[in-house]
């Protein structure tokens, strides 16, 4: 069994397999944090999730999975239908694959494995799945680890509003927006977020902003409909922006995986 139906009862930690692939199509989604015993590879061929992991958002577009070692907490969000791929690993396992957590480029060949371990049976004998776990051992140690990361913060006001507000925004408020929902002034605000995620306010939601232009685009929306929602002047001036971030255009950024 690989495959398994949007609210079906699933509990990874009662199966004792050395690889259990999941594969699924999922709408509107929160999985909550949680752990697990074995290590999780996450990754969506279709569509975008965004993810919570020691204390950093990301999102994962098709062309980036996530390695999530065991014990890990972690937290995976859909807002679409999201074609969902998990592949998790015994401890025996995991001894060949990364040690910490990282969010990982996926390469053609990568997406493959992925897609083929994801389809398993769960009684697949172990001989028969060798040679393809070496492969995907080889090609996930050596995938170019993704930077785009946004650390959160800590303190409680701020925590408070990012659980109740993040999620309602498209664009970030600006610091003085941000002053009337926390009710901090600019400067206390600004020292805790140099503080606890090591960037000052503006290039925090400058980041903000990247992964979520990532992920509406990812979703399948336009160019000129992720620029209004992320309150940039023009088309030209989101691209700018994209391209100024991570080196490629937004069209060129999505569907590079050669």
């Amino acid at each position: 069994m690989a495959r398994i139906t949007e609210g079906q009862q699933f509990n990874v930690d009662t199966l004792s397999n050395q690889v259990i692939g999941i594969a699924t199509d999922i709408g509107q989604h929160d999985s909550g944090m949680h752990k697990h015993s074995k290590g999780q590879l996450l990754y969506a061929p279709m569509g975008c999730m965004s993810i919570t992991l020691d204390g950093m958002q990301s999102v994962l577009p098709p062309t980036r999975a996530a390695w999530i070692p065991a014990g890990v907490m972690h937290c995976a969000r859909m807002r679409n239908v999201v074609s969902y791929r998990s592949l998790y690993f015994s401890a025996e396992l995991a001894k060949l694959l990364p040690m910490k957590m990282c969010i990982v480029e996926v390469n053609v060949l990568l997406k493959v494995l992925i897609e083929r371990m994801a389809f398993w049976d769960w009684h697949k004998p172990k001989k028969e799945q060798t040679n393809t776990l070496m492969l995907f051992c080889e090609e996930l140690t050596l995938a170019p680890v993704q930077q785009l990361n946004l650390p959160l913060p800590q303190d409680p006001r701020l925590k408070k509003w990012l659980t109740t507000q993040m999620g309602a925004h498209f664009s970030p408020p600006t610091l003085s927006q941000l002053q009337a929902e926390v009710g901090a002034c600019g400067k206390t605000i600004s020292r805790i977020f140099s503080r606890e995620t090591g960037m000052p306010y503006q290039a925090w939601r400058q980041q903000w902003r990247l992964l979520k232009a990532i992920e509406l685009l990812a979703e399948g929306g336009r160019i000129s409909t992720v620029a209004a929602d992320l309150d940039f002047a023009s088309d030209s001036a989101f691209i700018s922006f994209f391209r100024q971030h991570t080196g490629a255009t937004p069209a060129k950024y999505l569907n590079n995986r050669d």
